[in-house]
């Protein structure tokens, strides 16, 4: 397990897919802003890429985000669309709704950080959330992820266009204590 100051990063155990659809996937607002398509239900019992673990697909790592007190399951993160030429990755998240505001986001992308540039070797790591996710913007930017741009009008989710950051973090930039 990849260990926070209140979270842990583990692998993703079987008992956790129930409680991350339904928390996170049957969400039909939350998901639609998560995903960069159009929601669509995961059926139980499917081997959705969102739930299931492919341990051969090297692009994405996926882990089950857990209270390092107690091991209660709060959410997912992921390091997806790694580029293993370039030395980057994508960071991502979903907390269930009872573990949001708790700061456990800003803990998860430091965990991260430390998996993306310690364990991984990765010179660069970057995120893209929607530009009204004030929580997601404050997670990335206490662990030291600088603005980079605005893609204005780029995402289409429930019916309008809105704009999304991006946001990135090089190596040589990061500080293991950047949180705030």
């Amino acid at each position: 397990m990849l260990r926070g100051s209140t979270v842990g990063l583990r692998a993703r155990h079987e008992d956790d897919i129930p409680i991350l659809r339904t928390e996170l996937y049957d969400d039909v607002v939350n998901g639609s802003r998560a995903e960069s398509g159009p929601w669509r239900r995961i059926t139980p019992g499917s081997k959705d890429p969102r739930l299931v673990v492919d341990d051969t697909d090297e692009r994405n790592v996926p882990f089950s985000v857990v209270e390092l007190e107690g091991g209660t399951l709060v959410g997912t993160a992921t390091l997806w669309g790694i580029d293993h030429h370039s030395r980057s990755a994508h960071i991502g998240l979903g907390l269930l709704p009872s573990a949001r505001g708790k700061g456990y986001g800003t803990d998860v992308v430091a965990v991260l950080c430390r998996y993306g540039f310690i364990v991984r070797g990765l010179q660069r790591l970057q995120i893209e959330t929607l530009a009204d996710n004030t929580a997601m913007l404050r997670s990335a930017e206490r662990n030291g992820f600088v603005r980079e741009g605005v893609l204005r009008s780029s995402v289409w989710v429930l019916g309008e266009f809105l704009d999304e950051v991006l946001l990135g973090l090089l190596a040589s930039e990061w500080k293991p204590d950047a949180k705030g």
